[in-house]
């Protein structure tokens, strides 16, 4: 494991007016790792992100930036090492890509907000990083929705940041798109960032994540690597659906099925 970039402790957050809440949740995620959050609706997974990106202030407990509170971060400060992509961002603008990506060295510029050799240098390396230099010149508003996400990845990562919370980024892609986007943060965590990814997608996050996070009504159930959270009785009980759990026979991952009443399994 490597160092701890990011720490939550004992963190608890309730919407006023709602009977949702966040309890004592903790974690840390490390540099060179990619994080999935995992859990049924309403178990607090976006929830959980924004705390952890500081967009929300938790009741009780802290978040935890390189050993800083992130409450003491300024929003530039923070964007300059965290990064955060929302589950739903703004993708009918029309910039080209390579404006689109610039948009990232935001936390960098100056007053006359000007992009220098460096920025450039930047900006260029994420859309490479990113495989999406051939698209710089495209409208981004053309852009297909795996595209679009490779793009709004390289904006983040333009940030230069060591920490890196996605919500759903694979969201509405087919097969493919998906497992490219998530092959690329799985390339990017190896790069040195920590990555943490919310995710519906029980089978992806076990492939491509290091460890696993399930939350349930508002809570931690477990944490730990795929094999170990990815159990049939834990996940049954947290989504309330009979899940089985099998060995993938290509990847060997743990690999959920959700029995229901058109399976021949069922019953």
């Amino acid at each position: 494991m490597g160092t701890v970039l990011l720490s939550v402790r004992d963190c608890s957050f309730g919407y006023k007016g709602g009977d949702f809440r966040l309890r004592d949740v903790s974690l840390d995620v490390s540099r060179g790792e990619v994080l999935g959050i995992i859990g049924p609706n309403g178990s607090g997974k976006s929830t959980l992100l924004r705390l952890m990106g500081g967009f929300q202030r938790p009741d009780g407990g802290e978040v935890s930036l390189q050993g800083a509170p992130i409450r003491s971060f300024s929003r530039r400060e923070l964007a300059r090492d965290l990064a955060f992509l929302p589950q739903n961002p703004e993708t009918s603008f029309r910039f080209s890509v390579r404006q689109v990506v610039a948009m990232g060295r935001y936390p960098y510029l100056g007053s006359f907000a000007f992009l220098n050799r460096h920025d450039v240098e930047v900006v260029e390396r994420a859309l490479s990083e990113t495989e999406s230099a051939a698209l710089g010149e495209r409208s981004f508003f053309t852009l297909s929705g795996g595209e679009k996400q490779r793009v709004l990845i390289a904006s983040v990562l333009a940030q230069e940041p060591s920490v890196m919370l996605l919500d759903e980024p694979t969201a509405a892609l087919d097969i493919h798109h998906r497992c490219e986007v998530l092959g690329l943060l799985r390339g990017l965590s190896r790069k040195g960032i920590a990555v943490v990814v919310v995710t519906h997608d029980l089978n992806a996050a076990s492939q491509f994540c290091n460890r696993l996070v399930l939350l349930a009504e508002g809570s931690v159930v477990r944490r730990g690597a795929p094999r170990e959270v990815m159990d049939r009785e834990l996940l049954s009980r947290a989504y309330r659906a009979d899940v089985r759990v099998a060995r993938n026979p290509i990847t060997g991952a743990p690999m959920a099925v959700v029995l229901g009443e058109g399976s021949d399994e069922a019953g």
